[in-house]
């Protein structure tokens, strides 16, 4: 306080300059007025006397000249390309349409895992690892990535969200910075190019979760949620179905079960959530959903609507289409060529089930994908030859150079559609 009030008083009161200080100061003076004098002075040609004034001139011309040479850069408006990092699963016998699938929804600039589980032969598996490491364009991105310990999976039981969450954490530990993680199975097939929904998710907030859920469990609430099953996938070397046991337990209070569709794609603000998981709920809504029937149609459902931080990110769509029976069973239908105008009208980005090499897949890739046999499909970033049947995807340029195709006005559509103020709104899980 005391040093305080000193500097107060002091700025109050300047102290007097003292008298030893006077001279120096006017000879100072002196001099600088001299100096200023002689840079007003010429030589016969118009050379300034002082060389600090010729410099300073010869400065600032160069500075000007170059000055007049610069233009405003071009600032684009075009948003860069999103990353989607994959994952395509499946089961014994569907080695080639998980190729093929693969093939189809290739594109340099995203990332892939691929899983065949346990119950598919040590043969299938390494024909696929084969493939995978030997592909050039593969190996020069390294993009790709086979679960190589498979994991095995019960159909309807939590094994299935177990492997989906492990191909997460892999491609959040090794891929890379990617926006999107979606889901498929072999029997899926994309509608459109990866360039078409790249093109159309550049322009989309990389936070939102399209996610096709509802909290109107329905007769869910008796046949799912109240039954307790185990998976012997959790603890046995040989796959078996689910079994019941004979308690039942009540709807949790804890929490609000949601439920929907098994095939998603999730933002990495929420697929770090479920993994890191810093709040306790994505560990305790999956152990609960360690005894539920069909978990795979709940569990991100359910955290994802619990968390206040994500709840509003939601898009009630899981961008597909799928032809079910009305009201829908179990399994939905094969599509097959009398369904490819649906498919196409649905403006859906992908579809399922279909049998393996039915021949809609061909003319999917005919007429939707320009997709040759056993290749790549064609996007910006393919810059080879065309000529004699070579693959233009066999030579990689820029992997960001996008060419979309009529694939994206459809997609356009309907993320426009999902968005509008009739769909979208706060407070979605309800």
């Amino acid at each position: 306080m005391k040093k305080l009030k000193t500097y107060y008083l002091h700025l109050r009161h300047p102290t007097t300059i003292e008298r030893k200080w006077i001279f120096p100061l006017a000879i100072g003076s002196i001099v600088s007025l001299f100096l200023l004098f002689l840079t007003t002075l010429t030589s016969p040609d118009g050379t300034p006397l002082l060389p600090i004034y010729r410099y300073y001139a010869s400065y600032s011309a160069t500075n000007a000249f170059v000055e007049s040479k610069l233009k405003p850069l071009q600032i684009s408006t075009v948003p860069p390309p999103p990353r989607f990092a994959y994952l395509i699963s499946g089961s014994a016998g569907d080695g080639k349409m998980l190729r093929r699938t693969l093939q189809a929804l290739y594109h340099p600039n995203n990332q892939y895992v691929v899983h065949l589980d346990a119950e598919s032969s040590p043969e299938e598996r390494l024909d696929l690892h084969n493939y995978v490491v030997n592909d050039p364009i593969f190996g020069e991105f390294k993009n790709v990535r086979m679960i190589t310990k498979a994991n095995l999976v019960t159909y309807r039981g939590p094994t299935m969200v177990a492997n989906t969450l492990h191909a997460a954490a892999i491609l959040l530990r090794e891929a890379g910075e990617w926006d999107w993680f979606i889901n498929l199975s072999a029997s899926d097939y994309p509608l459109v190019t990866q360039d078409d929904l790249l093109h159309t998710f550049s322009y989309l907030p990389r936070d939102l979760n399209f996610i096709d859920h509802t909290s109107k469990i329905g007769w869910k609430e008796f046949q799912r949620a109240k039954p307790i099953i185990v998976d012997p996938g959790l603890y046995a070397t040989q796959k078996a179905d689910v079994f019941w046991i004979t308690q039942r337990r009540s709807v949790p209070t804890a929490f609000k079960l949601f439920t929907g569709s098994a095939w998603m794609a999730l933002s990495r603000p929420f697929i770090d959530f479920c993994i890191w998981g810093w709040d306790n709920l994505p560990r305790t809504v999956l152990m609960y959903y360690a005894n539920f029937i069909s978990s795979p149609e709940g569990y991100f459902h359910t955290v994802i609507c619990n968390a206040q931080e994500f709840q509003n990110t939601t898009v009630n769509s899981d961008l597909h289409f799928i032809s079910w029976d009305n009201p829908p069973k179990q399994h939905p239908h094969y599509l097959m060529l009398e369904d490819m105008q649906r498919m196409v009208d649905s403006n859906a980005p992908f579809a399922r089930k279909f049998h393996r090499e039915d021949p809609v897949l061909d003319k999917i890739d005919s007429e939707l994908l320009f997709r040759g046999k056993d290749r790549l499909v064609p996007g910006g970033w393919c810059i080879g030859s065309r000529k004699n049947g070579t693959d233009p995807c066999s030579v990689a340029g820029n992997i960001t150079v996008l060419k979309p195709t009529s694939g994206a006005k459809r997609l356009e559509k309907l993320i426009a559609s999902l968005l509008s103020s009739d769909n979208f709104r706060p407070k979605q899980c309800i």
